[in-house]
C-alpha cells in the first residue's frame, strides 16, 4: 500500500521556527515530527511512502536518506494540497492512496479508514455538534457541508484532520496546481459524487502554531521530568523542569529552564521559561 505525506508547505503560522527548517522536520521530542508520522504509518501497516517537498526541499531529501522505502516528490513551484498529490501521481501506483498532512499527529486506524472508502474520497473526521467544525455530515456519514457551502441536510459536524483516502479512479481529477477543498472536494460534491467519512475519536494535534508546537513537546515528555539528547551539555548551575534539550545543544547560565524546547545544536541561556530555542531564534511564548 502507498501513502503520501504532504510536507511541501511554507509553515507560515509556525514562523520563525520554520525560517530555516521545513515544518515537518521541526524536532518533536527526540526526532523530527515527520519521523513520528512515518513511524505511525509504518505501525499501521503502510509500506511505500511518498513525501512531497518544496520549502527547504534539500533538508527533506537529506532526511529521506535515513528512511527505508520513502521517496521524495520535489515541487519546484508550490502546487497546493491537491496539486502536490497530482504531481506525485506516477509514484503513487494504481491502488487507493492514503494522504496524510505532515503537520498532524493522530492515532488513526488507517486500515479501517481505507476500508471505509466507499465513494471517491473518505475523510478522517473528528466528530462535533451539527453546524460546528469545517465539515458537515449527513446521518449516514456523507459530507454535506464544506467551506460554508451545503449540499444536503446536516445531522452533525466535524473537523477534517487532513487525512484521507483517494479512490484510484478519482486521482485523475486532482489538478496541478490546486487545493483539495476548493478544486477537488467542492466540485465533486456539486457534481453529486459521494465523499464519505471515517470517525476519529482519539486525540489529535495540529502543530500549526508555536504554542501548539510547545504543547505537543510537553505532551511527548509525559511523565518524564525532562529529556537531554546525546552530546548535549547542561551547565552545573542549571535545573531542568519539563524541558527538552536536543542532541548537541547547550544550556548555559544558571537557574531554571522551565517548559522549554532547545533544538539540536542550539544554545539556551538560563533562566528561561516557555520558550523554543533554535540555532537562530529564541521564541518566548
Amino acid at each position: 500500500m502507498t501513502a503520501m505525506v504532504l510536507a511541501a508547505g511554507l509553515g507560515t503560522r509556525l514562523r520563525p521556527l520554520t525560517d530555516d527548517v521545513p515544518k515537518p522536520l521541526v524536532p518533536l521530542g527526540d526526532r523530527p515530527m515527520l519521523s513520528h508520522v512515518i513511524a505511525n504509518l509504518r505501525a499501521r501497516g503502510e509500506g511505500r511512502i511518498i513525501v512531497n517537498a518544496h520549502h527547504h526541499a534539500d533538508a527533506i531529501a537529506e532526511w529521506s536518506k535515513t528512511q527505508s522505502d520513502v521517496f521524495v516528490s520535489h515541487e519546484t513551484d508550490l502546487l497546493g494540497t491537491a496539486g502536490g498529490v497530482a504531481h506525485a501521481r506516477a509514484l503513487l501506483g494504481d491502488a487507493a492512496v492514503l494522504v496524510y498532512n505532515g503537520d498532524i499527529l493522530a492515532d488513526v486506524d488507517v486500515a479501517a479508514l481505507r476500508a471505509a472508502c466507499i465513494g471517491v474520497l473518505c475523510l478522517a473526521v473528528a466528530p462535533r455538534a451539527a453546524h460546528e467544525g469545517n465539515v458537515g455530515l449527513s446521518a449516514d456519514g456523507r459530507v454535506v457541508r464544506m467551506r460554508k457551502t451545503s449540499f444536503g441536510q446536516e445531522a452533525r459536524g466535524g473537523d477534517f484532520l487532513g487525512i484521507y483516502v483517494i479512490a484510484p479512479e478519482f486521482l485523475r481529477a486532482f489538478p496541478s496546481p490546486g487545493g483539495l477543498v476548493e478544486d477537488v472536494c467542492l466540485p465533486a460534491l456539486a457534481s453529486g459524487n459521494r465523499l464519505t467519512t471515517f470517525e476519529v475519536t482519539t486525540p489529535f494535534t495540529d502543530l500549526g502554531t508555536p504554542e501548539a508546537y510547545l504543547a505537543a513537546n510537553l505532551t511527548w515528555l509525559a511523565e518524564r521530568e525532562s529529556w537531554v539528547g546525546p552530546d548535549a551539555h547542561v551547565a552545573d548551575g542549571v535545573r531542568l523542569k519539563r524541558s527538552i534539550v536536543g542532541e548537541g545543544a547547550r544550556v548555559v547560565g544558571s537557574g531554571l529552564l522551565l517548559d522549554c524546547v532547545v533544538w539540536p545544536g542550539a544554545t539556551a541561556n538560563a533562566p528561561l521559561s516557555r520558550a523554543v530555542v533554535t540555532r537562530h531564534h529564541a521564541v518566548r511564548l
